[in-house]
């Protein structure tokens, strides 16, 4: 729109000189106040109900890459997908035409209406396991899919979680990294120091090791409260996810419903989860 404005002006200013053609004045006039009415009609973000509104689009969240080990608990079970299955998954998505999407899609979706790919999916990680890069990133890359990593920062080069430069590979690679906390401390016990060690420390170390600014957080385990999305939003976020509960009314962009895709689901029963938990 900033383009159109200068051009529309000094068309009016040629067609304002020319005394012998006021009706053609008139009709240029008339066009260029449609071009800049419908440009800024473009730009206007969407209200919260406007965005509540739209279609939601299927958000995966995973957190462990990983066989089943004796001695593992009912939550192991349910929060470890296999590589295996992680493999059918992907091969699923793709045989059913399915595209990731990342973020900045999502919100210009939202907030824009923003035109999305046919079937579009988000494919999110929790808590920085090194699985998700030496098994999911791997994966994925065989059928063009780019996902989104929550880091929690705690973890960073710690045995059986990312290095640091394993997060950096994910970001040069078209991956999208995101803030999960420093140490999983849920945001509805956050008081006095905790909102600048769990949200701003954790931001500028993300930004130190990509270079490049972190906009999307999820809480940890999915819980949230209306209290603590201004503090998120002062923090710089532009997009939160939670889990399966409902978004708020007020806040949407801060309340993206994600699933856990549980070690227990067949392909098939993943790919109906896929395709019915976001109606």
């Amino acid at each position: 729109m900033k383009n159109i404005l200068p051009l529309l002006l000094v068309a009016f200013f040629l067609l304002t000189s020319c005394q012998s053609k006021p009706n053609a004045v008139k009709k240029e006039v008339a066009f260029a106040e449609k071009v800049v009415k419908k440009e800024s009609q473009k730009t206007k973000a969407a209200s919260s109900e406007e965005i509540l509104k739209r279609p939601e689009v299927p958000i995966l969240c995973y957190h462990r890459i990983r066989n089943i080990l004796p001695g593992d608990g009912p939550n192991m079970k349910v929060y470890s997908v296999t590589p295996a299955a992680f493999a059918q998954q992907m091969k699923a998505l793709s045989d059913n035409g399915y595209h990731a999407i990342l973020p900045a899609q999502l919100k210009e979706y939202l907030v824009y209406g923003g035109k999305l790919p046919a079937k579009p999916v988000m494919i999110t990680f929790d808590d920085t396991r090194e699985e998700q890069f030496s098994i999911g990133e791997a994966e994925m890359n065989k059928y063009g899919f780019k996902g989104v990593f929550f880091i929690m920062t705690i973890s960073i080069n710690r045995p059986g979680y990312m290095t640091k430069e394993q997060i950096k590979s994910l970001s040069d690679k078209g991956n999208v990294i995101g803030a999960h906390t420093w140490d999983h401390h849920m945001v509805t016990k956050y008081i006095d120091t905790d909102w600048d060690t769990q949200l701003t420390k954790p931001n500028k170390k993300l930004v130190e090791i990509i270079g490049k600014p972190i906009t999307d957080f999820a809480y940890p385990d999915g819980v949230w409260n209306t209290a603590a999305i201004p503090h998120i939003k002062d923090k710089g976020y532009q997009l939160a996810f939670i889990l399966s509960t409902k978004r708020d009314l007020t806040d949407p962009l801060y309340t993206i419903r994600r699933i856990i895709v549980a070690g227990t689901w067949s392909t098939t029963g993943f790919m109906k989860a896929v395709q019915t938990s976001f109606k």
